[in-house]
């Protein structure tokens, strides 16, 4: 199975809480990937998902919270290898009336009873419901990417204003979502590991959060090692150059004017440089009497250095 079925798994496990919060979960879930219905002054409800667990959790949200018993139709799918979806319906007006007016999704203006795609705010007042409308929402149409591949959570919205809603509920959640435009939806989005622990922690899925961080622990631990490994590396690389550098300087003074030519502070590193050739600095200055720190060893071979190139140039690059 998928993290991201995994995720739905365990959240479909919360318990449900206070009415108010099983309302809230509800809002959410219908905006999502519910279909509200009104035709000749009759409402209806339905609500589809291919997961089991979500449908099971849907229909015991409305028996609890309304005492209402909604039917559920299951289809198999020719296409993708059968694949099953759950349709519930609530076809009594009465009743879908009764959820609507709770969720807020029916509101009374004036004289009218007006559809919305939104709730009021009332629905999210308190910490406990925001926990609840997301799981809603993230049950209804959200996804997260297996943590081994990449970080990316995200929330499909049929309207550009519920993106926005769940944005600015975030927002207050201190985190930093992002809204695009894909295939005529709005998808609300995070891509920071963090802050992807943080939502699957407000959410209540507990287990995948620690999934997650034991992924983003080895990552880091992966990535440190390999940045100290590739900074050993060009060290490495650099303090091999610099020998091959100073071993041919010091071969090129051997056979030009001769080591003995040079003062004999720079006589002795030569010397122990071409017979030490793989020594650090450190290392070569501890062989020498007296001992010289490694600024000291490399001040000496900087000199040596500067005695071949001006040879180069006085012999035109011989």
């Amino acid at each position: 199975m998928s993290f991201s079925f995994n995720v739905k798994k365990e959240l479909t496990c919360v318990p449900l809480g206070a009415r108010h919060c099983m309302i809230a979960e509800l809002a959410a879930m219908i905006i999502m990937s519910g279909e509200i219905s009104h035709v000749n002054g009759e409402f209806s409800i339905k609500f589809q998902t291919e997961n089991a667990a979500i449908a099971r959790k849907y229909f015991t949200i409305i028996k609890k919270a309304f005492n209402i018993n909604t039917e559920i139709v299951q289809k198999t799918s020719k296409k993708f290898h059968k694949k099953q979806t759950y349709v519930l319906v609530t076809k009594d007006s009465k009743e879908a009336h009764k959820i609507l007016i709770a969720t807020t999704l029916l509101k009374q203006e004036g004289e009218h009873l007006t559809l919305r795609d939104y709730v009021d705010l009332t629905i999210i007042q308190s910490t406990c419901c925001k926990r609840a409308y997301l799981r809603g929402a993230f049950l209804g149409a959200g996804s997260v990417s297996d943590p081994e591949k990449g970080y990316h959570l995200e929330f499909v919205n049929q309207t550009e204003r519920h993106a926005v809603f769940l944005q600015e509920m975030m927002t207050t959640l201190e985190m930093e979502p992002k809204v695009v435009s894909r295939k005529g939806s709005f998808v609300l989005y995070l891509k920071e590991g963090t802050q992807i622990v943080d939502l699957l922690n407000i959410m209540g899925a507990h287990v995948a959060l620690m999934e997650l961080e034991n992924v983003r622990i080895v990552k880091e631990v992966r990535n440190n090692v390999n940045r100290i490994v590739n900074c050993e590396t060009a060290n490495l690389k650099k303090t091999v150059s610099a020998a091959v550098r100073q071993m041919q300087d010091i071969e090129y003074v051997q056979n030009t004017i001769g080591i003995s030519a040079l003062p004999a502070n720079l006589q002795q590193v030569a010397i122990y440089r071409l017979e030490y050739p793989s020594s650090s600095l450190k290392e070569l200055g501890e062989l020498l009497t007296p001992p010289v720190g490694k600024s000291g060893v490399n001040h000496r071979l900087k000199k040596i250095s500067e005695i071949a190139e001006h040879i180069r140039e006085t012999r035109g690059g011989i």
